[in-house]
C-alpha cells in the first residue's frame, strides 16, 4: 500500500501526548482554532503553531514527520485524530485549512540571548494580572490596557526589551509552564530572546512569539 500523500507521523509516544495537550489547550482559547505545522528538515522534528488570540504565536516541538512540510489544520479535527491514532504512530489531519492561516511565521534563527527570568516570577505576575483582569475586564476578556502593560523589561548590553502581560497569559493559558508554584524548583528559568522582528519567551513545555513594531501582523 503506498504511503498517504498528506498526514503526519508521530512515533514517540509521549511526544503524541505533548502534541495532545497543545492541540486541548489552543481549543480552550478557541475552539476554531488552525494550527500550522512546519517540518525542520534533517531534524525530525515538527513545529506546532497557534495563533492564542492574545496577538502573541505559541509554538511546541515535537518529534515526527509530516507531508508536506507545512499544512495547516482544525484543532477540532486534530483532537480527533489524535485521539484515534493507531500504533502506526500516522494522523490522519482532516481537510487542509492553509488559507484560514493568517500571517507570518517568526524565523528559525537569528534570535539573541538577552537574559533568562525566574519561573516563580512569571507565576506571580498571572496571579497579579488574573486579578486586575477580573476587576476590570468584561466578557471580551481583559482589557487591551491590561494585555499592553509591560510587566518585565529584560536587556543585555544595550539591547532592552519589555515583555507585556500577553506574553505572560499566553505562556499560562497554554500550559508551557506548571499552573502551581510547588511544581516548580528555584531553579526552573524563563528564556528571553529577542530579534529585530520578534520577542521570543520560551518556557518548560513551549515558546510564544510576538511581534514587534506592529504585532498585528502575527494576524493579517
Amino acid at each position: 500500500m503506498s504511503s498517504p500523500e498528506r498526514g503526519l507521523w508521530l512515533d514517540d509516544a509521549a511526544h503524541r501526548k505533548d502534541l495532545s495537550t497543545f492541540v486541548d489547550r489552543a481549543l480552550r482559547l478557541d475552539d476554531a482554532a488552525v494550527i500550522r505545522f512546519r517540518e525542520r528538515p534533517g531534524a525530525g522534528q515538527l513545529v506546532a503553531w497557534v495563533a492564542t488570540g492574545f496577538d502573541v504565536l505559541a509554538s511546541r516541538v515535537v518529534a515526527g514527520r509530516m507531508r508536506p512540510a507545512d499544512l495547516s489544520v482544525g484543532a477540532d479535527s486534530l483532537v480527533g485524530a489524535l485521539s484515534a491514532m493507531d500504533e502506526s504512530g500516522f494522523v490522519e489531519p482532516g481537510f487542509a485549512m492553509d488559507s484560514a492561516w493568517r500571517g507570518v511565521l517568526p524565523p528559525d534563527t537569528g534570535f539573541a540571548h538577552l537574559d533568562d527570568v525566574p519561573a516563580w516570577a512569571i507565576l506571580e505576575l498571572v496571579e497579579r494580572g488574573t486579578a486586575l483582569a477580573r476587576e476590570h475586564g468584561s466578557a471580551h476578556g481583559p482589557p487591551a490596557s491590561l494585555l499592553d502593560q509591560e510587566v518585565l523589561a529584560v536587556s543585555a548590553g544595550e539591547t532592552s526589551v519589555g515583555i507585556p502581560m500577553r506574553c505572560v497569559f499566553a505562556l499560562t493559558a497554554m500550559g508551557f509552564l506548571p499552573q502551581d508554584a510547588d511544581a516548580l524548583s528555584s531553579d526552573e528559568i524563563v528564556r528571553v530572546r529577542v530579534h529585530p522582528a520578534w520577542l521570543r519567551v520560551d518556557a518548560r513545555f513551549g515558546t510564544v512569539y510576538r511581534r514587534l513594531g506592529d504585532p498585528a501582523m502575527v494576524l493579517r
